[in-house]
Protein backbone atom coordinates (compact mmCIF):
# COMPACT_ATOMS: atom_id res chain seq x y z
CA UNK A 1 0.00 0.00 0.00
CA UNK A 2 1.36 3.42 -0.94
CA UNK A 3 1.82 5.69 2.09
CA UNK A 4 -0.29 8.87 2.16
CA UNK A 5 1.33 12.15 1.12
CA UNK A 6 0.12 15.36 2.72
CA UNK A 7 0.43 18.91 1.40
CA UNK A 8 3.07 19.68 3.99
CA UNK A 9 4.80 17.82 6.78
CA UNK A 10 6.94 19.35 9.53
CA UNK A 11 10.68 19.02 9.30
CA UNK A 12 11.81 16.93 12.28
CA UNK A 13 15.55 16.86 13.00
CA UNK A 14 17.01 13.64 14.45
CA UNK A 15 15.66 12.99 17.94
CA UNK A 16 19.14 12.51 19.39
CA UNK A 17 19.90 16.14 18.49
CA UNK A 18 16.92 17.36 20.50
CA UNK A 19 17.52 15.29 23.65
CA UNK A 20 20.39 17.47 24.98
CA UNK A 21 18.10 20.52 24.78
CA UNK A 22 15.44 18.69 26.79
CA UNK A 23 18.03 17.58 29.31
CA UNK A 24 19.09 21.20 29.81
CA UNK A 25 15.48 22.22 30.44
CA UNK A 26 15.03 19.40 32.95
CA UNK A 27 18.28 20.27 34.69
CA UNK A 28 17.58 23.99 35.12
CA UNK A 29 13.88 23.50 35.91
CA UNK A 30 12.76 26.49 33.84
CA UNK A 31 9.86 25.61 31.58
CA UNK A 32 8.48 29.00 30.53
CA UNK A 33 8.34 32.73 31.45
CA UNK A 34 11.19 33.88 29.24
CA UNK A 35 13.77 31.29 30.21
CA UNK A 36 17.28 30.83 28.78
CA UNK A 37 16.24 29.14 25.52
CA UNK A 38 13.52 31.74 24.97
CA UNK A 39 16.08 34.52 25.23
CA UNK A 40 18.63 32.69 23.07
CA UNK A 41 16.01 31.96 20.45
CA UNK A 42 14.86 35.57 20.18
CA UNK A 43 18.46 36.71 19.63
CA UNK A 44 19.17 33.94 17.12
CA UNK A 45 16.02 34.70 15.12
CA UNK A 46 16.83 38.40 14.99
CA UNK A 47 20.23 37.56 13.54
CA UNK A 48 18.92 35.01 11.04
CA UNK A 49 15.99 37.11 9.88
CA UNK A 50 17.97 40.37 9.78
CA UNK A 51 15.63 42.23 12.14
CA UNK A 52 16.43 44.21 15.27
CA UNK A 53 13.63 43.26 17.67
CA UNK A 54 11.36 40.23 17.90
CA UNK A 55 8.91 38.95 20.51
CA UNK A 56 8.14 35.22 20.64
CA UNK A 57 4.61 33.88 21.09
CA UNK A 58 2.88 30.59 21.81
CA UNK A 59 1.29 30.74 18.34
CA UNK A 60 0.81 33.07 15.41
CA UNK A 61 -2.86 33.82 16.13
CA UNK A 62 -2.09 35.16 19.60
CA UNK A 63 0.66 37.20 17.97
CA UNK A 64 -1.83 38.74 15.50
CA UNK A 65 -4.31 39.52 18.27
CA UNK A 66 -1.58 41.13 20.36
CA UNK A 67 -0.10 43.10 17.45
CA UNK A 68 -3.45 44.83 17.00
CA UNK A 69 -3.62 45.50 20.72
CA UNK A 70 -0.09 46.86 20.79
CA UNK A 71 -0.88 49.47 18.12
CA UNK A 72 -4.30 50.21 19.68
CA UNK A 73 -6.07 49.51 16.38
CA UNK A 74 -9.83 50.19 16.34
CA UNK A 75 -12.59 50.82 13.80
CA UNK A 76 -12.04 49.24 10.38
CA UNK A 77 -9.04 47.40 8.97
CA UNK A 78 -8.60 46.64 5.27
CA UNK A 79 -7.51 43.07 4.63
CA UNK A 80 -7.65 40.19 2.16
CA UNK A 81 -10.37 37.54 1.95
CA UNK A 82 -7.81 35.11 0.50
CA UNK A 83 -6.02 33.84 3.59
CA UNK A 84 -6.33 31.52 6.56
CA UNK A 85 -9.20 32.30 8.95
CA UNK A 86 -6.86 33.63 11.68
CA UNK A 87 -6.20 36.80 9.67
CA UNK A 88 -9.78 38.06 10.03
CA UNK A 89 -10.44 36.29 13.33
CA UNK A 90 -7.72 38.36 15.00
CA UNK A 91 -9.61 41.48 13.98
CA UNK A 92 -12.93 40.07 15.17
CA UNK A 93 -11.47 39.21 18.58
CA UNK A 94 -10.38 42.83 18.95
CA UNK A 95 -13.80 44.20 18.03
CA UNK A 96 -12.46 45.51 14.71
CA UNK A 97 -14.47 45.40 11.48
CA UNK A 98 -12.63 43.68 8.63
CA UNK A 99 -13.05 45.33 5.24
CA UNK A 100 -12.27 42.89 2.44
CA UNK A 101 -10.49 44.07 -0.70
CA UNK A 102 -9.80 41.98 -3.80
CA UNK A 103 -6.46 40.43 -4.66
CA UNK A 104 -4.07 40.77 -7.58
CA UNK A 105 -4.51 37.95 -10.16
CA UNK A 106 -0.74 37.57 -10.69
CA UNK A 107 0.35 37.41 -7.04
CA UNK A 108 -2.87 36.50 -5.16
CA UNK A 109 -1.85 39.16 -2.62
CA UNK A 110 -3.94 42.18 -1.62
CA UNK A 111 -4.28 44.46 -4.66
CA UNK A 112 -2.96 47.96 -3.80
CA UNK A 113 -5.02 49.43 -6.65
CA UNK A 114 -8.21 48.39 -4.86
CA UNK A 115 -7.31 49.62 -1.38
CA UNK A 116 -7.92 53.36 -1.70
CA UNK A 117 -11.58 52.98 -2.65
CA UNK A 118 -12.18 50.98 0.54
CA UNK A 119 -10.76 53.61 2.91
CA UNK A 120 -13.34 55.39 5.09
CA UNK A 121 -13.08 57.77 8.05
CA UNK A 122 -13.23 54.66 10.28
CA UNK A 123 -10.23 52.97 8.63
CA UNK A 124 -7.23 52.80 10.94
CA UNK A 125 -4.98 50.14 9.41
CA UNK A 126 -4.23 47.74 6.56
CA UNK A 127 -3.48 44.06 7.21
CA UNK A 128 -2.01 42.47 4.07
CA UNK A 129 -0.81 38.86 3.86
CA UNK A 130 2.39 37.69 2.16
CA UNK A 131 0.41 34.82 0.64
CA UNK A 132 2.35 31.57 0.10
CA UNK A 133 5.48 33.41 1.30
CA UNK A 134 5.49 35.67 -1.77
CA UNK A 135 5.97 39.35 -0.86
CA UNK A 136 3.16 41.88 -1.18
CA UNK A 137 3.73 45.13 -3.06
CA UNK A 138 4.97 46.73 0.13
CA UNK A 139 5.94 50.03 -1.49
CA UNK A 140 2.49 50.68 -2.94
CA UNK A 141 0.75 49.62 0.27
CA UNK A 142 2.91 51.81 2.44
CA UNK A 143 2.51 54.84 0.17
CA UNK A 144 -1.24 54.53 0.68
CA UNK A 145 -0.78 54.09 4.42
CA UNK A 146 1.37 57.20 4.62
CA UNK A 147 -1.11 59.25 2.57
CA UNK A 148 -4.02 58.31 4.82
CA UNK A 149 -2.13 58.01 8.12
CA UNK A 150 -2.88 54.30 8.47
CA UNK A 151 -0.96 51.61 10.30
CA UNK A 152 0.25 48.51 8.44
CA UNK A 153 0.43 45.11 10.12
CA UNK A 154 1.70 42.36 7.82
CA UNK A 155 0.41 38.85 8.35
CA UNK A 156 3.73 37.22 7.48
CA UNK A 157 2.73 33.75 8.67
CA UNK A 158 4.12 32.23 5.44
CA UNK A 159 7.09 34.55 4.98
CA UNK A 160 9.86 33.18 7.20
CA UNK A 161 13.26 34.08 5.75
CA UNK A 162 11.89 35.92 2.70
CA UNK A 163 14.10 38.74 1.48
CA UNK A 164 13.96 41.23 -1.37
CA UNK A 165 16.77 43.29 -2.84
CA UNK A 166 16.30 45.66 0.13
CA UNK A 167 16.61 43.03 2.83
CA UNK A 168 14.14 41.16 5.01
CA UNK A 169 10.49 41.50 4.02
CA UNK A 170 9.75 41.51 7.76
CA UNK A 171 11.19 45.00 8.13
CA UNK A 172 8.22 46.57 6.35
CA UNK A 173 5.14 48.02 7.98
CA UNK A 174 4.60 48.89 11.62
CA UNK A 175 4.68 45.22 12.65
CA UNK A 176 5.07 41.83 10.95
CA UNK A 177 3.64 38.65 12.44
CA UNK A 178 5.10 35.18 11.91
CA UNK A 179 3.68 31.72 12.53
CA UNK A 180 5.81 28.75 13.59
CA UNK A 181 2.99 26.21 13.38
CA UNK A 182 4.00 22.64 12.54
CA UNK A 183 2.89 23.07 8.91
CA UNK A 184 5.09 26.12 8.29
CA UNK A 185 8.49 26.32 6.58
CA UNK A 186 10.05 26.87 10.01
CA UNK A 187 8.26 25.42 13.01
CA UNK A 188 8.49 25.14 16.79
CA UNK A 189 5.59 22.62 17.01
CA UNK A 190 3.36 25.62 17.83
CA UNK A 191 4.66 29.16 17.96
CA UNK A 192 4.83 32.61 16.45
CA UNK A 193 6.49 35.99 16.73
CA UNK A 194 6.00 39.71 16.21
CA UNK A 195 8.81 41.61 14.49
CA UNK A 196 9.04 45.03 16.16
CA UNK A 197 10.62 48.24 14.83
CA UNK A 198 12.09 49.40 18.14
CA UNK A 199 12.78 48.36 21.74
CA UNK A 200 9.88 50.40 23.15
CA UNK A 201 7.32 48.59 20.98
CA UNK A 202 8.85 45.22 21.88
CA UNK A 203 8.60 46.08 25.58
CA UNK A 204 4.89 46.89 25.24
CA UNK A 205 4.32 43.64 23.35
CA UNK A 206 6.26 41.66 25.97
CA UNK A 207 4.00 43.13 28.65
CA UNK A 208 0.84 42.35 26.68
CA UNK A 209 1.81 38.70 26.10
CA UNK A 210 2.39 38.17 29.84
CA UNK A 211 -0.87 39.41 31.37
CA UNK A 212 0.42 42.99 31.39
CA UNK A 213 2.93 42.27 34.16
CA UNK A 214 6.02 44.43 34.53
CA UNK A 215 7.04 42.79 37.82
CA UNK A 216 5.37 40.78 40.58
CA UNK A 217 3.13 43.64 41.70
CA UNK A 218 2.84 45.91 38.66
CA UNK A 219 0.34 45.33 35.85
CA UNK A 220 0.27 48.00 33.13
CA UNK A 221 -2.12 46.53 30.54
CA UNK A 222 -4.94 43.97 30.19
CA UNK A 223 -2.62 41.40 28.68
CA UNK A 224 -3.03 37.79 27.64
CA UNK A 225 -0.96 34.65 28.16
CA UNK A 226 0.87 34.38 24.85
CA UNK A 227 4.29 33.20 26.03
CA UNK A 228 6.31 30.54 24.22
CA UNK A 229 7.52 27.65 26.38
CA UNK A 230 11.15 26.63 26.77
CA UNK A 231 10.50 23.34 24.95
CA UNK A 232 9.19 25.18 21.88
CA UNK A 233 12.05 27.69 21.99
CA UNK A 234 14.62 24.88 22.29
CA UNK A 235 13.11 23.10 19.30
CA UNK A 236 13.33 26.38 17.39
CA UNK A 237 17.02 26.68 18.20
CA UNK A 238 17.54 23.19 16.79
CA UNK A 239 15.45 23.95 13.70
CA UNK A 240 17.62 26.97 12.91
CA UNK A 241 20.57 24.61 12.45
CA UNK A 242 18.73 22.91 9.57
CA UNK A 243 16.62 25.67 8.00
CA UNK A 244 18.92 26.56 5.10
CA UNK A 245 19.03 22.93 3.98
CA UNK A 246 15.23 22.70 4.26
CA UNK A 247 14.74 25.87 2.19
CA UNK A 248 17.15 24.59 -0.48
CA UNK A 249 15.19 21.34 -0.78
CA UNK A 250 11.91 23.24 -1.08
CA UNK A 251 13.42 25.24 -3.94
CA UNK A 252 14.43 22.01 -5.70
CA UNK A 253 10.90 20.61 -5.36
CA UNK A 254 9.40 23.84 -6.70
CA UNK A 255 11.68 23.70 -9.75
CA UNK A 256 10.91 20.03 -10.39
CA UNK A 257 7.16 20.59 -10.29
CA UNK A 258 7.52 23.45 -12.78
CA UNK A 259 9.51 21.23 -15.16
CA UNK A 260 6.97 18.42 -15.00
CA UNK A 261 3.84 20.58 -15.30
CA UNK A 262 4.94 23.26 -17.75
CA UNK A 263 3.28 21.60 -20.77
CA UNK A 264 0.01 20.52 -19.14
CA UNK A 265 -2.83 22.62 -20.64
CA UNK A 266 -5.03 24.27 -18.02
CA UNK A 267 -2.53 23.91 -15.17
CA UNK A 268 -1.09 27.29 -14.22
CA UNK A 269 1.79 27.75 -11.79
CA UNK A 270 2.35 31.14 -10.19
CA UNK A 271 5.24 33.06 -11.69
CA UNK A 272 8.70 31.99 -10.60
CA UNK A 273 10.43 34.35 -8.16
CA UNK A 274 14.15 34.88 -7.47
CA UNK A 275 15.44 32.42 -4.89
CA UNK A 276 15.21 34.69 -1.82
CA UNK A 277 11.92 36.34 -2.91
CA UNK A 278 10.01 33.23 -1.90
CA UNK A 279 10.63 30.51 0.67
CA UNK A 280 8.53 28.03 -1.35
CA UNK A 281 6.15 27.63 1.57
CA UNK A 282 3.48 26.26 -0.78
CA UNK A 283 3.18 25.13 -4.37
CA UNK A 284 -0.21 26.32 -5.64
CA UNK A 285 -1.57 25.51 -9.07
CA UNK A 286 -4.64 27.07 -10.69
CA UNK A 287 -6.87 24.68 -12.65
CA UNK A 288 -8.63 26.24 -15.64
CA UNK A 289 -10.78 25.45 -18.70
CA UNK A 290 -8.43 23.47 -20.96
CA UNK A 291 -7.83 20.92 -18.21
CA UNK A 292 -10.41 18.10 -18.45
CA UNK A 293 -11.13 17.92 -14.70
CA UNK A 294 -12.46 20.60 -12.37
CA UNK A 295 -10.32 21.60 -9.43
CA UNK A 296 -12.55 19.66 -7.05
CA UNK A 297 -12.47 16.56 -9.26
CA UNK A 298 -8.66 16.69 -9.32
CA UNK A 299 -8.66 17.18 -5.55
CA UNK A 300 -10.79 14.04 -5.16
CA UNK A 301 -8.62 12.09 -7.59
CA UNK A 302 -5.55 12.91 -5.51
CA UNK A 303 -7.31 11.70 -2.34
CA UNK A 304 -8.10 8.40 -4.07
CA UNK A 305 -4.35 8.04 -4.66
CA UNK A 306 -3.51 8.86 -1.04
CA UNK A 307 -2.31 12.39 -1.85
CA UNK A 308 -3.86 15.00 0.40
CA UNK A 309 -3.53 18.24 -1.54
CA UNK A 310 -5.28 21.27 -0.05
CA UNK A 311 -7.53 23.97 -1.48
CA UNK A 312 -5.69 26.89 0.10
CA UNK A 313 -7.66 29.16 0.28
CA UNK A 314 -11.17 27.83 -0.16
CA UNK A 315 -13.65 28.96 0.89
CA UNK A 316 -12.79 32.63 1.15
CA UNK A 317 -12.79 34.10 4.65
CA UNK A 318 -15.51 36.46 3.44
CA UNK A 319 -17.76 33.42 2.84
CA UNK A 320 -17.68 32.32 6.50
CA UNK A 321 -20.93 32.96 8.39
CA UNK A 322 -19.48 35.57 10.74
CA UNK A 323 -18.23 37.71 7.83
CA UNK A 324 -20.46 37.12 4.82
CA UNK A 325 -22.98 39.75 5.93
CA UNK A 326 -20.41 42.53 5.66
CA UNK A 327 -20.85 44.85 2.67
CA UNK A 328 -17.26 44.20 1.56
CA UNK A 329 -17.78 40.40 1.59
CA UNK A 330 -20.00 40.28 -1.50
CA UNK A 331 -18.69 38.15 -4.37
CA UNK A 332 -19.16 41.07 -6.78
CA UNK A 333 -16.60 42.99 -4.71
CA UNK A 334 -14.08 40.13 -4.81
CA UNK A 335 -14.12 38.58 -8.30
CA UNK A 336 -10.41 37.75 -8.50
CA UNK A 337 -10.31 36.18 -5.03
CA UNK A 338 -13.49 34.20 -5.75
CA UNK A 339 -12.04 32.90 -9.01
CA UNK A 340 -8.73 31.92 -7.40
CA UNK A 341 -10.49 30.17 -4.52
CA UNK A 342 -12.49 28.09 -6.98
CA UNK A 343 -9.41 27.00 -8.97
CA UNK A 344 -6.49 26.74 -6.52
CA UNK A 345 -4.92 23.50 -5.35
CA UNK A 346 -1.73 23.36 -3.30
CA UNK A 347 0.45 20.36 -4.08
CA UNK A 348 2.59 18.63 -1.43
CA UNK A 349 5.89 20.39 -0.74
CA UNK A 350 8.15 19.65 2.22
CA UNK A 351 11.85 18.73 2.60
CA UNK A 352 11.27 14.99 3.01
CA UNK A 353 9.17 14.73 -0.16
CA UNK A 354 11.00 12.32 -2.45
CA UNK A 355 11.59 12.68 -6.18
CA UNK A 356 9.46 9.58 -6.79
CA UNK A 357 6.46 11.19 -5.07
CA UNK A 358 6.95 14.46 -6.97
CA UNK A 359 6.91 12.56 -10.25
CA UNK A 360 3.91 10.49 -9.18
CA UNK A 361 1.93 13.62 -8.30
CA UNK A 362 2.81 15.29 -11.61
CA UNK A 363 1.98 12.11 -13.52
CA UNK A 364 -1.53 11.95 -12.00
CA UNK A 365 -2.12 15.50 -13.25
CA UNK A 366 -0.65 14.90 -16.69
CA UNK A 367 -2.37 11.55 -17.28
CA UNK A 368 -5.81 13.19 -17.14
CA UNK A 369 -5.22 15.05 -20.40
Amino acid sequence: MTRPVYVTQPYLPPLDEFLPYLQTIWDNGILTNGGPFHQQFERALCEYLDVEHLALFANGTLALVTALQALRITGEVITTPYSFAATAHSLHWNGIKPVFVDICPETLNLDPAKIEAAITPQTTAIMPVHCYGRPCDVDAIERLADNYNLRVIYDAAHAFGVRTERGSILRHGDLSVLSFHATKVFNTFEGGAIVCPDAKTKQRIDHLKNFGFVDEVTVVAPGINGKMSEVNAAFGMLQLRHIDKALARRREIDERYRELLCDVPGIQCLDKRPATFSNHAYFPILVSGPYPLSRDALYQLFREHGIYARRYFYPLISDFPMYRGLPSAGRSNLPVAADAASRVLCLPIFPALGDHDIERIARIIADCQ
